[in-house]
């Protein structure tokens, strides 16, 4: 079954034996193996009287970067995508950028199949690992730049507020993209922001405060 934690136990002459006999069975290498020896072994008595198998019980460890490299290519060939992909780690979340030519197809409409693709890989993942990650894409800086136009899109808005007196009512957005919105005026002293409605067409309000 998908997202399935393959693990089995096998016996050697060696633990070592052991070892590759049960890498070879699950078909995985030994870094992507979380090992624990059951039983030392030994040849006992002139090596016959006595003797014990070397026992080791192996378990497939999942590695959130290998899921997502080997997701990603199948969506990518599917695609016919050409495109490098560079993931890091800072503390538990994953930065997953891609670089290539005519990857616009991958950003869609104001971000949204880079979105439903971020939504999929961190489906595919988090049902194969033990603890939670949070992955974010990115294409050739997208994210980045969607930032810096929505804090542009925040302070001129809040400044249409404190001018006119009403609130401005954003189009719908993402999580992700409101949460820039808040970021960006929550130490601002004459205006206060709140979500309202329903995923996926929660808005940003901006506010005047009284």
């Amino acid at each position: 079954m998908p997202g399935e934690v393959k693990e089995i136990e096998k016996s050697g002459k060696t633990i070592e034996e052991a070892v590759e006999i049960a890498l070879a069975e699950l078909g995985i290498k030994r870094e992507d193996a979380e090992i624990e020896i059951l039983t030392e072994g030994n040849k006992g008595l002139f090596g016959i009287i006595g003797s014990r198998a070397a026992k080791v019980r192996v378990k497939e460890n999942k590695r959130p970067e290998k899921i997502m490299r080997a997701f990603l290519d199948e969506v990518f060939n599917a695609m016919g995508i050409e495109a490098d992909i560079e993931i890091n780690l800072n503390e538990d979340q994953y930065y997953v950028s891609f670089k290539g030519k005519d990857l616009g197809i991958l950003i869609g409409r104001r971000g949204d199949t880079l979105d439903a693709l971020q939504y999929l890989v961190s489906l595919m993942v988090n049902r194969q690992v033990e603890k939670r990650v949070k992955i974010i894409l990115d294409v050739e800086e997208y994210r980045r730049r969607r930032e810096e136009t929505l804090i542009r899109l925040a302070e001129r808005l809040s400044e249409k507020v404190r001018r006119t007196k009403k609130n401005v009512v954003l189009e719908p957005m993402n999580p992700q993209e409101r949460r820039v919105i808040h970021t960006a005026l929550q130490d601002d002293a004459s205006v206060f922001t709140f979500s309202q409605g329903n995923e996926p067409f929660r808005k940003v309000v901006i506010s005047l405060k009284k």
